[in-house]
């Protein structure tokens, strides 16, 4: 009974204490302002619009007529909606679809080798205890400090010699050269953020390392492969300067030095068939992001937690 009565005492002393003491720095923020908050939404608006009014526009002038995109006066909504620019990418005189097709194939595949094999990369980077290999890790960084324009010419001679101009193969290739040091990096501070203690608790029971890798550590880094594969998806659809070079044949040509080649002119440019081309190329960047979203974020933050 004393003691029942000594803790219910304790317990009032300590909630007086608790009452005066002031808030802590994790406990609850002071609300906004209204001033604050009216700079915030002004921030927010202009942030959007910077980033809504291009795609507005690009769409806007997608269903425009060429001689309504020509007028000294631009208006912000067609005056007579046409869904001719279009039709004309897939009927017009040059193989759109083909661009697309390549476009689709040469990215996908891409994204899907460099994963493979930069999260290899990657695990032996982090987990690694073999001769040079920071050495290895460090040079692997460096060859992204190289502007593209500077290796492309030596990487044409190459192809040239060894007969894969013209073909995938020389184009995903020449795409994984680039990409895979960027996501050996970007996987290797996800496996660096996974505690060991978990890979050395598997060994002892007599798991391989590549067991441990493949049961275990993939598994847990998922979010950074996504990451990785969104990211090389979407800077290999953009690429306009290996195509470019590496690739002659019309029909072999993705979709920006496609869509280069088939709207602009000495005298004249089809913007509203540039934009219609621009807008159907936008749809599968927009649906690879929305549809990895949630990995997206999570393996953008767990990156920058781990200090990668």
């Amino acid at each position: 009974m004393t003691t029942t009565l000594e803790q219910a005492q304790a317990r009032s002393r300590w909630a007086a204490v608790l009452s005066r003491a002031p808030a802590s720095a994790g406990g609850a923020r002071k609300p906004w302002s209204p001033a604050v908050k009216a700079v915030v939404a002004v921030l927010v608006a202009i942030a959007l619009a910077w980033t809504l009014v291009p795609i507005y526009w690009m769409v806007m002038t997608s269903f425009k007529s060429t001689a309504e995109v020509a007028l000294s006066h631009p208006t912000y909504f067609p005056r007579h909606v046409t869904g001719a620019n279009y039709r004309y990418l897939f009927s017009g005189p040059f193989p759109f679809a083909d661009f697309l097709v390549n476009s689709v194939v040469t990215s996908s595949i891409t994204a899907v080798v460099t994963v493979v094999v930069a999260g290899l990369a990657g695990y032996s980077f982090s987990r690694g205890r073999y001769l040079l290999r920071s050495g290895l890790t460090y040079g692997v960084l460096a060859t992204q400090m190289l502007p593209l324009a500077v290796l492309v010419v030596p990487l044409y001679l190459q192809f040239l010699n060894l007969h894969l101009l013209n073909s995938y193969v020389g184009l995903i290739i020449g795409y994984c050269s680039f990409s895979l040091p960027f996501g050996a990096w970007l996987i290797k501070g996800f496996v660096d953020g996974i505690p060991i203690e978990i890979e050395n608790a598997a060994r002892a029971d007599g798991a391989s390392r590549l067991f441990v890798f493949w049961r275990i550590v993939l598994p847990l880094v998922v979010p950074g492969l996504a990451t990785t594969a969104v990211f090389v998806f979407m800077n290999t659809w953009n690429n306009l300067l290996f195509p470019l070079v590496l690739i002659t044949a019309i029909n072999r040509q993705t979709l920006p030095p496609g869509i280069l080649a088939s709207f602009t002119g000495t005298f004249n440019t089809n913007w509203a068939g540039m934009m219609a081309a621009a807008v159907v190329t936008t749809v599968p960047l927009a649906v690879a992001f929305f549809a990895v979203q949630r990995f997206l974020v999570r393996g953008l933050t767990s990156g920058a937690i781990t200090g990668v």
